[in-house]
């Protein structure tokens, strides 16, 4: 029963530190760092759009307690030498699948989207995929450029409109 219980705390605090860890790829989320900074603004058309995935986080925190649950429950089996064995063992075996578990429960559905921007130069960009708010062959976007990084934004209004 202990085994049980110390694999359940285990896993319940792999799941905390891997939702904290975790950053929003999605076209209308900023982090704090972007907020009130100036970003360059692109307008376009989406020209294509396909599903990908976006690969989960590879941080050690998943191995790092993978391993101390592993290693916990390993210490539980047998005495002596035994016990010892199995712990390193157990531990080896936790931390490979606290990486795994890691990576997929942070992986996400991703979109990549192809868009001719009004200069005629086509770019791709990959981000989350939004459910409530998909994107459409032939929407007019904002393509938002700050720091090395890209997001598109549809357009609620044509940019020639005046200001909302």
């Amino acid at each position: 029963m202990t085994l049980t219980k110390t694999s359940l705390i285990g896993f319940a605090c792999l799941s905390l530190f891997l939702t904290g860890c975790a950053s929003s790829l999605k076209g209308d989320t900023y982090s704090r760092d972007e907020a009130k900074q100036v970003q360059t603004v692109k307008f376009g058309v989406v020209e294509d759009a396909r599903f990908v995935v976006i690969e989960g986080t590879k941080t050690p925190i998943g191995t790092v307690a993978g391993a101390a649950v592993g290693g916990i429950a390993g210490s539980g089996v047998g005495n002596g030498t035994g016990a010892k064995i199995a712990t390193v063992i157990g531990a080896v075996a936790g931390g490979l699948a606290g990486s795994a578990a890691e990576e997929q429960l942070t992986k996400s559905q991703g979109i990549e989207l192809v868009v001719r921007l009004e200069n005629n130069q086509i770019i791709s960009v990959v981000q989350a995929y939004e459910e409530d708010s998909p994107f459409h062959i032939g929407d007019k976007v904002r393509v938002l450029q700050l720091n090395g990084s890209t997001r598109i934004a549809k357009m609620h209004n044509s940019h020639y409109n005046k200001p909302y």
